[in-house]
């Protein structure tokens, strides 16, 4: 046998192995799809921005129906029906809302669904933290995730880096974005329960009529 072939066969076990690993990328599209058989679901969501903290349960329907109630601060409510977005402030007694534009439901999806998740994949390189391989959500114990890292392609995103923390079933339990502002928000998704048959009308909401109402905030409305 040649010192070449010799080589050549000591080295493809490891190519035999290297073509079983999952790229980021693909690991990402799997998850993307885990979220494409979803109907609906529902989770208890924890939002923290430096010594900030609010908490709520989430809904959404696919495509683009997404409601969050909070418990802390009590009463807030964002909610959108897949026509209009509202954002109720009780501390303020004010609602946002926003007619959203026919063409751009991916954009008012939740970051958590399918659509979000291919918005994201345009937007942003992917890579592993560590690599394929669970690894703990903190620490050196408790419950693994797979952990990705996002970073933007150019500087016109929220975030100009994200983190993802996904559970062996395939859902996110973690997103930790980094603002262009250098400020570090954290999104923690836990109860998570899928295809319950959340009714469309989980989604109407009406502001208290006390309320302050301020429409179109984000942009003008279709002509």
């Amino acid at each position: 046998m040649s010192r070449v072939a010799a080589v050549f066969l000591f080295f493809l076990p490891l190519v035999a192995s290297a073509q079983d690993i999952v790229t980021a990328s693909r690991y990402f599209d799997t998850v993307s799809e885990k979220y494409g058989s979803v109907a609906d679901y529902t989770a208890r969501v924890a939002i923290q921005q430096g010594k900030t903290s609010m908490d709520g349960t989430i809904f959404y329907k696919n495509p683009n129906k997404l409601r969050i109630e909070f418990s802390n601060p009590a009463g807030q409510v964002i909610n959108s029906d897949g026509k209009t977005l509202t954002v109720f402030l009780p501390r303020y007694s004010v609602a946002f809302t926003q007619e959203l534009k026919k063409r751009s439901d991916a954009a008012i999806a939740a970051m958590a669904s399918k659509q979000g998740l291919n918005l994201l994949k345009s937007s942003y390189s992917i890579g592993y933290v560590v690599g394929p391989e669970p690894v703990p959500l903190e620490g050196n114990a408790g419950e693994n995730v797979v952990k990705l890292k996002l970073t933007w392609r150019s500087g016109s995103q929220a975030f100009r880096e994200l983190e993802l923390s996904i559970t062996q079933a395939g859902f996110i339990r973690r997103i930790v974005g980094i603002t262009a502002a250098q400020q570090t928000i954290q999104f923690d998704f836990t109860s998570i329960r899928t295809n319950i048959g959340i009714p469309d009308n989980r989604f109407d909401y009406d502001s208290p009529p006390t309320a302050n109402m301020i429409h179109n905030f984000l942009f003008a409305p279709e002509g």
